[in-house]
């Protein structure tokens, strides 16, 4: 039996496993459910690209999740107003995809403060799995404060673009799994505790979609949204025995495959580490950056960054 993975092993795995689980959904974005594996029904060159995607490019999920890593490794922490500034930056340079919410809110010229919280006043529609899609680094990087800091980490940041809290309660769900998961022990298993830790209004609903006995033919909205989203993350990884079974069972799901795909990559590669995340699906991984010079960030770059992240 090979060792267990290192806290090193799984947080490179959250941030890389994620980005691989994001290109891989792309090109299955909003397609029927089934369509992966009736395409790739053995194991074999399932990067194929598509939809507007080269093989192995990654979405807006893992630019924006890289510039929140950054962020936090050039202010020393969490520094909202600089998060904001390069999500902006990174809006205004025109990206392949990127959410309509986000970019509502990115593009309306309102302060980093106000500008997730006027749009949702005036949308009402605002718990979208946009701040979902971009937590593997936050998660790997607030690790070491422990569980409160965790979570009032992703609710800052989620609320950067999302005003509606049950956004942040969600991503603050994800942060706690990985942290979790990156001690050695089971995510699955915290689930109540970490339901316990959401804000009161909140509870009940997670709780619904993170059910042992809960499925994603259950949902009661598109995948798009965060209560969906997560619970199928959460339904992957307890269904499947490893990374690559996980994210093929996200994809297969269909709808907004990206993010349901970069959130059980996230979950998935902290639980079994990045050994377990197929090389032939990182070798062709890229990330553009539009906005920063032309940028595109390689597995080994991702690498580099969940280490530069990761609790000592």
């Amino acid at each position: 039996m090979p060792p267990a993975p290192s806290v090193l092993d799984r947080a490179i795995g959250a941030v890389v496993g994620s980005a691989v689980g994001d290109a891989l959904g792309a090109p299955f974005e909003f397609g029927p459910e089934g369509a992966f594996s009736r395409r790739f029904p053995t194991p074999g060159d399932e990067m194929c690209g598509g939809g507007g995607w080269e093989p192995g490019e990654a979405t807006d999920d893992t630019q924006m999740a890289v510039l929140v890593g950054e962020s936090l490794l050039e202010r020393g922490g969490l520094d909202p107003a600089d998060v904001f500034r390069r999500f902006w930056r990174w809006a205004a340079a025109e990206p392949k995809d990127i959410g309509l919410q986000t970019e509502a809110v990115l593009t309306g010229g309102h302060p980093w403060d106000t500008a997730a919280e006027l749009h949702f006043r005036s949308n009402q529609r605002a718990a979208g799995n946009g701040a979902l899609m971009r937590a593997a680094p936050s998660a790997v990087y607030f690790a070491r404060h422990g569980r409160t800091a965790t979570l009032d980490a992703a609710r800052r940041l989620a609320a950067l673009t999302h005003g509606d809290p049950a956004a942040g309660e969600g991503t603050a769900v994800l942060h706690e799994l990985v942290r979790v998961a990156l001690a050695g022990d089971d995510p699955l298993a915290a689930v109540p505790a970490t339901l316990a830790a959401l804000r009161p209004g909140h509870r009940e609903r997670f709780a619904v979609v993170l059910a042992p006995d809960w499925h994603p033919d259950r949902a009661t909205e598109f995948n798009g949204a965060v209560w969906p989203c997560l619970g199928s993350a959460v339904w992957a990884l307890r269904t499947t025995g490893s990374y690559e079974e996980a994210v093929r069972a996200a994809v297969d799901l269909g709808g907004d495959t990206d993010t349901v795909a970069a959130v059980t990559g996230a979950l998935a590669g902290a639980v079994h580490g990045i050994g377990a995340v197929p090389e032939r699906w990182t070798r062709v991984l890229h990330v553009p950056l539009p906005g920063f010079g032309g940028r595109v960030l390689r597995a080994p770059d991702l690498v580099a960054l969940a280490r530069a992240l990761t609790p000592a």
